[in-house]
């Protein structure tokens, strides 16, 4: 096993760089003949990504490191049911396409922070454009960035500061050019991504079969059904080592769903490759996007559920899988992807290595291009120089690209991703603050009733609730709630609140509270600014409907069987 990469390795990395790069140039060329650089059509591509290129985008942003390693990883640990952040991402984005983009599209909203500016008043929306900010740049931006520095130097051996800096390098050459060469390279993008992780998981399905004498890889996967059966159940028992991660029917009918919309329906990062669009080709690009993210557990789960049976079986193949699982002398599942890369032959493994360039580009151009939409419209535009004119708008994006990567790579270091794990770092600091966030979108679209003072606090309580409900264990016994699965003992004996749980019950207080404060503001006079909301909004066209029933038809195929 090598960690390094053949000369043909980097021959048909070579060719992936020049496809994307030439790509993106002809793109950003065709555009600036087409336009006078507007700055939504910088910021938003607005009205020129069709449906299939909003889809990609989507996935190609959302997928990263993140997934391959840190969910390859979950997959060796705890199996399938890792895939529920995949498979229900598939129903939210229904949700979203039916339910909230007809919202932003119908009352012209481009950025997250303009809608609480609309529907509440400029201070929650200055407070919330300020916390995306700190967000994107300290937590998503940063682990992004050294997590995938960190994947790229274990598997080809390059010195860990050259491929950060080339990673964003690249991200900045694709992102300096606009929502729309990022919206088209992401197409090629997600080509790759999906080709070379199709390839790591051939390869480790294709070990499994020769090292248990099967007929091919269709075999193997029955084989790894039978020889992990516990690794293939989507609902974990509460006795599962792994309930506090995945906290048993939570994941259907819970918590989940908060991560999700949250997620996907308002998050600048990624409903603003869809707020460009009209309705009709929006929608479509989300339902595409659905049918994506049911494939991804292909890519980024099953590699780790085989790598476990390989690790079982100790050598394989002359392979030593035990001993490669080890880092600082303990057992590591993040490195089951890495090590199944590693064994990949010359050639493919270039392949495997442009997927995974590919996913951590794709992800920091759309994560830096939302870092500056938030920064240019929301704070410079409306508080720094409200008399901007287009073009100065661009130049002042580009230079807040710039700056935001540079931040990102002197920070990342200092901030302990490599102990925490890139997946677990995201999701313990955006967890504190989406249930109170999403509840006070959700009331801000469908309750005309909703006021600022109520958005305040899902804001503030919100946040106040998770830190509560995150240490309450160590101030008091929880165990009294073990009877009804609200809380199980961790590795230490203490009885916690499961994750999602903990998610569910802040979220439920957010909307409680919040409708509480709007009915005494209303009734003290207080009128709040609700949105445009009719109920023709929200009505698909029959071709839409097919997909959506398809999808949910699939999605309770997999929880049936898998269950």
């Amino acid at each position: 096993m090598s960690n390094q990469l053949a000369l043909s390795d980097y021959i048909v990395f070579a060719i992936y760089f020049l496809i994307v790069a030439s790509y993106g140039y002809w793109v950003y060329r065709k555009k600036k003949q087409a336009s006078v650089s507007a700055s939504h059509d910088y910021f938003l591509a607005e009205g020129s990504l069709t449906w299939w290129a909003i889809g990609a985008s989507l996935i190609a942003s959302n997928i990263s490191a993140e997934q391959f390693i840190g969910m390859s990883g979950s997959g060796f640990k705890i199996g399938l049911a890792i895939s529920t952040y995949e498979w229900m991402a598939a129903a939210t984005l229904v949700i979203v396409a039916v339910f909230f983009m007809p919202v932003y599209l119908k009352n012209k909203i481009y950025t997250m922070p303009q809608f609480l500016n609309q529907r509440y008043n400029g201070t929650v929306a200055m407070i919330m454009a300020v916390f995306w900010l700190l967000l994107y740049v300290v937590v998503n931006l940063t682990s992004i960035l050294f997590l995938g520095a960190l994947a790229v130097s274990t598997i080809s051996g390059i010195n860990f500061w050259v491929c950060m800096s080339m990673l964003a390098l690249f991200a900045l050459v694709i992102a300096l050019g606009g929502m729309k060469v990022i919206g088209y390279t992401d197409v090629i993008q997600v080509f790759f991504l999906i080709l070379g992780g199709l390839a790591t998981t051939y390869l480790a399905l294709s070990m499994v079969a020769d090292h248990f004498k099967l007929d091919g890889v269709m075999s193997a996967l029955s084989t790894l059904k039978t020889k992990a059966d516990d690794h293939f159940h989507m609902i974990l028992k509460r006795d599962n080592p792994n309930y506090l991660d995945l906290p048993g029917l939570t994941v259907l009918l819970g918590g989940m769903w908060i991560v999700n919309l949250n997620y996907w329906g308002c998050n600048q990062y990624i409903t603003q490759r869809a707020l460009g669009a009209d309705l009709k080709t929006a929608r479509s690009g989300l339902l595409f996007a659905g049918f994506l993210k049911l494939l991804m557990p292909i890519i980024v789960v099953i590699p780790g559920i085989a790598a476990y049976i390989l690790h079982k079986e100790g050598v394989v193949g002359g392979v030593d899988f035990q001993a490669q699982m080890i880092e600082h002398g303990e057992m590591n599942p993040d490195r089951a992807y890495p090590v199944l890369l590693n064994l990949l032959p010359a050639g493919l493994k270039g392949l495997a290595f442009a997927a995974l360039t590919a996913a951590i580009v794709a992800s920091l151009a759309g994560k830096i291009n939302s870092i500056s939409t938030i920064f240019t419209l929301d704070i410079y535009k409306k508080r720094i120089n409200a008399n901007a004119s287009e073009k100065q708008l661009v130049g002042i994006g580009r230079v807040a690209i710039v700056v935001a990567m540079i931040l990102a790579i002197i920070i990342s270091p200092f901030l302990g991703i490599d102990k925490k794990g890139g997946f677990q770092f995201i999701q313990e600091y955006t967890g504190f603050v989406s249930p109170g966030i999403f509840a006070m979108f959700l009331l801000g679209f469908f309750w005309k009733k909703t006021t600022s003072s109520a958005a305040l606090f899902a804001t503030i309580g919100g946040f106040i609730f998770s830190v509560l409900l995150k240490f309450l264990p160590g101030v008091m016994n929880l165990e009294f709630l073990s009877p009804i699965g609200f809380s199980v003992p961790n590795a230490t004996g203490v009885y916690e609140i499961p994750f999602l749980d903990r998610m569910g019950i802040v979220f439920a207080l957010c909307i409680i509270g919040m409708y509480i404060i709007s009915k005494i503001e209303t009734a003290k006079g207080v009128q709040p600014h609700g949105l445009e909301v009719d109920t023709k909004m929200f009505k698909v066209n029959s071709g839409f409907m097919v997909g959506a029933l398809i999808i949910c038809g699939i999605l309770v195929a997999l929880y049936t069987l898998f269950y």
